[in-house]
């Protein structure tokens, strides 16, 4: 591939080469000039010049132009602000005019401390008002969905949600309504916006008209420490920034990696940690005394019943891991388990990474799952670089992915092998003990099945509702928020988890490691030594934007599965499930609702729209469901989620009308 053409571009005095046709925005920070900008990002698609903040003086030119909607061209001269009394005046009116309607209420606004209008307004404002007349009021907060409230007074129409809504997520949920003076943002139809990347419009709103039903009143920028770690609810691990105040997570907001996430982040990881306060949180150990009561007890005390318990089994240990493990916290429980002879129950089959960014997704002409499930459930960010590929009009090989069930599958499986335990895929026969390790895993109706069945069990957990039915010792669990240590994604790229808040209960490495001692294993109890034993690398080389790991191989490819002729039924777990998301009251509008789904496709061949009722027919049962119709999904495939339905089986299915 030939190198691009280079052209001069001169800002403000300043000359500088860049390849032809780069955004003048993006030319004018490579001299080291700001542009103001309110509706222009880049990761929106093309500029469309709505807000006028970005006015700059082109020699030749008559009239100021929008800087954001101009390429870098040979020869160019432009005078921003800075160096323009002339596009300094056009700022200045601009700003006069955003602010004719714009309500005073910085002090009280959420967005007050970080409020890029609130900035430009003391960098180029006009300093005071000439305008007599009363603002316009609307009413608010208009809550447009459990977890977003909206202003409308403090919109400035610049379309950053809507075009986000239109033209990343594609749900086309977010819509500006009226015209001219009377132009507002709303949902369709008055709707609740469900769309699964919602929380992203917060962040990209420059004003405060967009905020978080979380948030609102709790902190400001000035008062909370923000802390660079990566989520921990899905496979992709996409960076986040876990701001925290006196203590307690806050909110959440994305942290760009340009190969992971692009800066977009699912409402499951942005909204989800207030699981972290939720009732039945588990802070003391609680041991069975009586048949079916508990007590809590001392640590010290805790130990030696687990020590007792595992001495009592000898080598018919079995562990069942979540794949929530940390890999340290993995590898800890495993180096024990095999100095026992015990065996290890992975959470995954066959979790090969797929060993590329995930941002090469956007270079395939079409993106699906081995299984047939919907890759925004599994994987939900991957699914939007999928989109992205689709929008370009990518032309690369189709790629068929096998998504991690689990977190941190991979960095599980990896972590297992080096400690050198035996691993079993599958549920053996009941042993003389089940440690269950994380509340995915104890949440499985199978794993409670088979420690029902054992000798005695312990179960690592943060949510007494889980184990407390079948547990002879529950060891609280922590969360990925308040743990040091690392998470491998699908991708095989393992990044650094940093704690945010102290747990309310000891770190599982800590105890780990005492109890470990009492078997003459060695195991320290801080992760970034737990991390150098496994990986051979020092912790400190996991920076805040890890790289992929080369050497991991890819074991994806590009390759396409032969799918089989006729419509079957495919059963998939839920993105907003699971005990966390449970355990939040405001994700309850967006939890499936026992609906079956249907490609458009297929629905126009039945003659069905949304809402119909449908029968579902497989393997020789049936079921009456509300027929949904989902986007994109491939024809032929049937999706109903997991926990609705349960008699319908995976397999060939037959759909019709009542």
């Amino acid at each position: 591939m030939s190198a691009p053409e280079l052209v001069g571009v001169t800002i403000d005095g300043r000359v500088v080469e860049v390849p032809k046709g780069t955004g003048l925005v993006e030319a004018a920070l490579a001299a080291g000039i700001e542009i103001p900008v309110f509706c222009y990002e880049p990761r929106l698609g093309a500029a469309i010049g709505a807000c006028r903040m970005c006015l700059v003086e082109i020699e030749g030119m008559p009239k100021l132009q929008a800087g954001c909607t101009l390429t870098a061209q040979d020869g160019l001269v432009v005078h921003t602000a800075q160096t323009s009394a002339k596009a300094e005046e056009g700022a200045r009116a601009m700003l006069e005019f955003q602010l004719v309607n714009h309500p005073l209420d910085c002090p009280v606004c959420d967005k007050g401390g970080e409020c890029p209008l609130q900035d430009l307004t003391f960098r180029y404002g006009p300093g005071n008002t000439r305008m007599s007349f009363s603002k316009l009021t609307m009413d608010k907060p208009i809550p447009i969905s459990p977890h977003i409230a909206l202003d409308r007074e403090r919109c400035i129409l610049c379309y950053r949600c809507t075009r986000f809504s239109e033209s990343v997520a594609e749900d086309g949920e977010l819509v500006a309504v009226n015209r001219g003076a009377q132009s507002m943002i709303a949902t369709f139809e008055d709707e609740p916006y469900r769309d699964r990347f919602s929380g992203n419009v917060i962040e990209l709103c420059p004003v405060g008209a967009l905020t978080s039903t979380e948030y609102r009143f709790e902190a400001r920028p000035w008062e909370i420490q923000s802390v660079p770690s990566v989520c921990g609810l899905c496979p992709v691990g996409c960076n986040i920034a876990v701001n925290t105040r006196e203590g307690k997570v806050k909110r959440i907001l994305s942290r760009n990696h340009p190969e992971v996430d692009q800066g977009w982040l699912c409402d499951k990881g942005r909204f989800a940690f207030p699981s972290l306060r939720a009732a039945d949180r588990i802070v003391d150990p609680l041991l069975r005394v009586r048949r079916r009561g508990f007590d809590a007890v001392s640590w010290d005390d805790a130990l030696d019943a687990a020590e007792r318990m595992l001495r009592d089994a000898g080598s018919d240990v079995l562990v069942e891991l979540s794949g929530s493990e940390t890999n340290e916290l993995a590898y800890g429980l495993a180096k024990l388990v095999a100095a026992l002879g015990g065996t290890m129950r992975l959470p995954e089959d066959d979790p090969a990474p797929l060993g590329r960014p995930l941002s090469s997704l956007a270079d395939a002409s079409s993106v699906a799952t081995e299984d047939g499930a919907p890759l925004e459930e599994a994987a939900p960010v991957a699914a939007l670089w999928a989109k992205q590929g689709r929008r370009n009009g990518a032309d690369g090989p189709g790629v068929t992915l096998r998504v991690p069930r689990t977190a941190n599958g991979v960095g599980v499986a990896h972590a297992v092998a080096r400690a050198g335990a035996k691993t079993s895929g599958s549920l053996l026969q009941a042993p003389a003990l089940l440690i269950v390790s994380g509340d995915d895993a104890a949440a499985e109706p199978p794993v409670r099945e088979l420690a029902e069945a054992s000798g005695s069990v312990i179960a690592l957990t943060m949510f007494q509702g889980l184990a407390v039915g079948w547990a002879d010792l529950v060891l609280p669990g922590t969360s990925y928020l308040e743990r040091d240590g690392s998470l491998t994604n699908m991708e095989g790229r393992t990044q650094r988890l940093r704690r945010a808040v102290i747990p309310p209960a000891p770190d599982e490495l800590a105890w780990l490691a005492k109890l470990a001692e009492r078997f003459g294993v060695e195991l320290s109890a801080h992760a970034p030594v737990v991390h150098e034993e496994l990986f051979g690398r020092p912790f400190e080389e996991l920076g805040e934007r890890a790289p992929l790991d080369v050497a991991v191989p890819d074991t994806s490819g590009a390759r396409h599965l032969t799918r089989p002729r006729g419509s079957r039924l495919v059963r998939y777990r839920p993105l907003f499930s699971g005990p966390a998301v449970e355990r939040v009251p405001k994700f309850e509008f967006q939890r499936p609702n026992g609906d079956v789904e249907l490609s458009p496709e297929q629905a126009r061949e039945l003659g069905v729209r949304g809402g119909d009722v449908v029968t579902v027919r497989t393997n020789g049962t049936s079921a009456q469901l509300r027929a949904r119709i989902r986007r994109g999904l491939e024809p032929g495939v049937v999706l109903v989620a997991e926990g609705a339905a349960d008699e319908l089986a995976p397999g060939d299915v037959e759909v019709s009308r009542p």
